[in-house]
């Protein structure tokens, strides 16, 4: 037995590394993650255009990582190896292009291709020179063949991104608050691209249920589901539920039966949280708050709308019955509640911001060169050394978008072992300096997935913590290609 384990072992470490899910998702990252950034930005629009122009448009339309490279002072370019990048203190990063077009009118005008930055490239990920070298090329290049790699080079210093445990997006939790009107409460956290929005429903001592969401603050959710287009009191009743009529249900109905049309509904949440144009100006920007901040990982055009309500239902379903006792309380430390972010999505929520302020400064200077009176080239105008700076910057201090301190540290090199246990490290966003002693203990969803030996004594206990051994992190699964393989085993949407 003993002989068959340890050849079983050797073959797992020989084609696996420790670090494997977090270059998956580096190589994610780049892959992929990046279109979808460049899509949710595709069009821009500037405000100011030229007199004899009715319509102008700027378009991202492709964007694509090379391998890394270095200019040289005399502007050559060439391959750039880690070894060298610590030696030189310079950053193993490579350059980032994308295809941008003009539409004047409808019609392309320019089209080309231009460098908007540089992104630093982790060891061993697929955009790596390193990637797939044989031990002997590997120390022919001045690297340790058995480093695992999973780590960046920032200006000569070996720097890692912190894993970072957070509650999971997307899903309803209800548990019991230990104060405030409601006996129970329900969260949930819709994301969608740079949006983080929470939503709260909560049922007062009036017996009805109350929605909060950005600056939509405690609305009654019947009326937001009418607002969404569901009207009918029976249809709202069945989406609840078909099979047990809830009096909590028709309580609320019967408080709001006067409200009979979408237009009545959107006013009415217009007014309770204090739009005070006219009616029309009112219901206009109502729709657009309920398009999108509420549940905007469910869509954000009119046809979501009815499928928002839908969900909202749901909510409301699952928030009874787990107050009427029938469903126990959500419990927040249970590991299915829970989601690690990975160097690939920290990248990527640096990468999406940034972007923002890039095609901000992208519009300022294009729009003040047209006050002049000029007409300027999109390609002059874009400065790729802001991006470039902004990452550099917050990969060297740690310094996140967001407000997140100590995301990217400095590789801790005493011994292999401490390298290791660093690399595999997972953060928990709480506070140090509170109690928090539910998110501190040991979970039995933590076996097999966390160490439970490994924390920090003191104010960190239970709050930094590592991943265990041969703990593998799943990415995202495509929602489409899911409903797909659900819908051909029989699956009815409604």
């Amino acid at each position: 037995m003993y002989k068959y384990s340890k050849t079983l072992i050797s073959k797992y470490f020989k084609d696996q590394s420790f670090l494997d899910s977090n270059i998956a998702s580096f190589n994610n990252f780049i892959e992929k993650e990046l279109h979808s950034i460049i899509e949710e930005n595709k069009e821009i629009v500037p405000t100011i255009i030229p007199q004899n122009i009715d319509d102008f448009r700027i378009k991202l339309d492709k964007i694509w990582v090379t391998k890394p490279e270095i200019t040289e002072a005399d502007g050559s370019k060439r391959n750039i190896y880690p070894i060298e990048a610590r030696l030189r203190k310079l950053t193993y990063s490579a350059p980032t292009f994308i295809e941008v077009s003009a539409h004047i009118n409808g019609v392309q005008r320019e089209s080309f291709t231009t460098q908007v930055g540089n992104i630093p490239i982790m060891l061993q990920s697929k955009n790596c020179h390193l990637h797939k070298l044989s031990r002997e090329e590997l120390i022919q290049k001045g690297e340790d063949p058995d480093d695992s790699g999973g780590y960046f080079i920032i200006n000569g210093t070996e720097k890692v991104l912190i894993n970072i445990e957070d509650l999971a997006a997307n899903r309803i939790l209800v548990e019991k608050p230990s104060s405030g009107p409601s006996a129970y409460i329900a969260k949930l956290f819709s994301e969608r691209g740079s949006f983080k929005i929470p939503h709260t429903l909560e049922k007062m001592k009036d017996g009805i249920f109350y929605l909060t969401f950005t600056r939509v603050k405690r609305i009654p959710i019947i009326v937001i589901i009418k607002a969404l287009g569901l009207l009918k009191d029976e249809e709202i009743m069945n989406f609840v539920s078909k099979d047990l009529k809830y009096d909590e249900v028709l309580i609320n109905l019967f408080e709001f039966v006067d409200i009979k049309t979408e237009e009545d509904a959107l006013d009415y949440v217009a007014k309770r949280i204090g739009i005070t144009q006219s009616k029309e100006i009112r219901v206009e920007r109502m729709v657009e708050i309920l398009d999108r901040y509420l549940l905007p990982h469910l869509g954000v055009n009119k046809e979501d709308r009815i499928y928002k309500a839908y969900n909202l239902c749901k909510v409301v379903k699952k928030f009874i019955r787990v107050s009427n006792g029938e469903l126990s309380v959500d419990d927040k430390d249970h590991y299915m509640n829970k989601r690690l972010k990975l160097s690939g999505d920290l990248l990527g929520d640096l990468f999406r911001v940034n972007l923002k302020v890039l095609i901000g400064d992208l519009l300022y200077n294009f729009q003040r060169i047209v006050k002049r009176g000029k007409f300027p080239s999109i390609k002059v105008i874009i400065r790729d050394k802001l991006l470039t700076q902004r990452i550099y910057s917050s990969m060297a201090t740690g310094s996140w978008v967001g407000g997140r301190e100590g995301v990217s540290q400095r590789i801790q090199r005493l011994n292999f072992l401490e390298t290791l246990s660093h690399l595999q490290r997972v953060v928990s966003p709480l506070s140090a300096s509170q109690e928090n002693f539910e998110a501190r203990e040991l979970h039995c969803t933590h076996l097999g997935r966390l160490c439970p030996i490994e924390t920090p004594e003191g104010t960190n206990i239970g709050l930094r913590k590592n991943l265990a051994l041969l703990c593998s992190v799943s990415s995202q699964t495509n929602e489409e290609e899911l409903l797909k393989s659900l819908k051909s085993m029989g699956l009815k949407s409604i």
